[in-house]
């Protein structure tokens, strides 16, 4: 390199970045064949990082504060190219920062819905969507498996590698959980924890802290709802004819308060004594004798076992309401 050369070359002794609020997790300051001088001063703002990158490889690490370039502040950089304590020539280098701050409010969730094994359920069907933040808690590590020698690398072009974390895990998890799906639906914020620590392994192998996830919606498959609400229903009335009595006297009472109705019409004597017929008649089933009696348990015990055999009930909840019918048997 000539004089004219030399002194034509700019050398670069203030380094620093400020963050202009967009979505920048990694930014690549640059250099235009430009070296860095000895003695130069360096600034690193809170929730930032900065890296000294040697030939691809990562050297030495800054954080938040203002430091000035040498030989004990690159002790990295002064190992590789064995400098001594004397050195005074500007080097190159490139120079990394990393935002370092959570990111908050980050969204998740299933464009469509996704196939999960359950314990008690088998394949279900399942929607779900909820939020997250997180932080680049290892630069280092994030640089070597993320970001690698971009200039600028965003929140928003991570996002569809998260979300896809986020899913996969999901489906992994409930395969492996034996804590059951519907434990789960109920009682979201232990599904977040839960979630939340099956996920942070994944994070970090990636240089990044994961810290929050919450659930906000879960959606049960439709098959799956339709079984609580029967499942439901049966625990409420107990049995068929207590359910038949039920209905008989709720219907009495919504006549009588409708009064623009047919009972308001002329009609309401009549319907009414009909409906304490059907009432009765119901009422004196449950006390007939105890041949038409045990007929009526035996009918009600294959009913179950139909509902058994679709799905509904589970082999154990067929067996215990069995039980509680033969006993009644004389």
């Amino acid at each position: 390199m000539g004089i004219f050369d030399i002194l034509k070359k700019q050398f670069i002794d203030v380094i620093e970045w400020t963050e202009e609020g967009d979505n920048t997790l990694v930014y690549k300051y640059p250099m235009q064949d430009q070296e860095i001088q000895n003695g130069g001063q360096l600034t690193v703002r809170e929730g930032q990082l900065a890296l000294f990158i040697n030939e691809g490889e990562v050297a030495d690490v800054f954080e938040p504060g203002l430091h000035t370039l040498n030989t004990q502040n690159l002790p990295i950089l002064t190992t590789v190219h064995n400098w001594d304590k004397a050195f005074n020539s500007p080097f190159k280098s490139d120079v990394y920062y990393f935002v370092t701050r959570d990111q908050i409010d980050q969204r998740w969730g299933t464009t469509n819905p996704i196939t999960i094994r359950d314990k008690d359920y088998g394949h279900i069907r399942l929607r779900a969507h909820g939020t997250f933040s997180y932080k680049i808690s290892k630069p280092q590590l994030f640089y070597k498996k993320v970001s690698g020698t971009r200039d600028h690398y965003t929140v928003e072009e991570l996002d569809g590698q998260i979300r896809s974390i986020i899913l996969t895990k999901m489906s992994s998890f409930f395969g492996q959980s034996e804590i059951p799906f519907l434990d789960m639906a109920a009682n979201q914020t232990l599904f977040s924890e839960k979630m939340k620590e099956a996920l942070e392994p994944t994070f970090e192998e990636y240089g990044l802290g994961l810290q929050t996830f919450n659930v906000q919606n879960l959606s049960l498959p439709e098959e799956l709802q339709q079984y609580l609400d029967k499942a439901s229903k049966m625990k409420m009335v107990g049995d068929l004819k207590s359910y038949a009595s039920f209905e008989a006297a709720d219907n009495i009472g919504t006549a009588a308060a409708n009064e623009g109705g047919a009972a308001g019409m002329g009609m309401g004597l009549g319907a009414g004594m009909a409906m304490g017929q059907q009432m009765m008649g119901t009422m004196s089933q449950a006390t007939q004798g105890s041949d038409e009696e045990d007929e009526d348990i035996l009918a009600t015990i294959e009913k179950l076992f139909g509902m058994k055999e679709k799905g509904i009930l589970s082999e154990d909840e067929f067996n215990i309401k069995k039980e509680e019918l033969l006993k009644k048997l004389k």
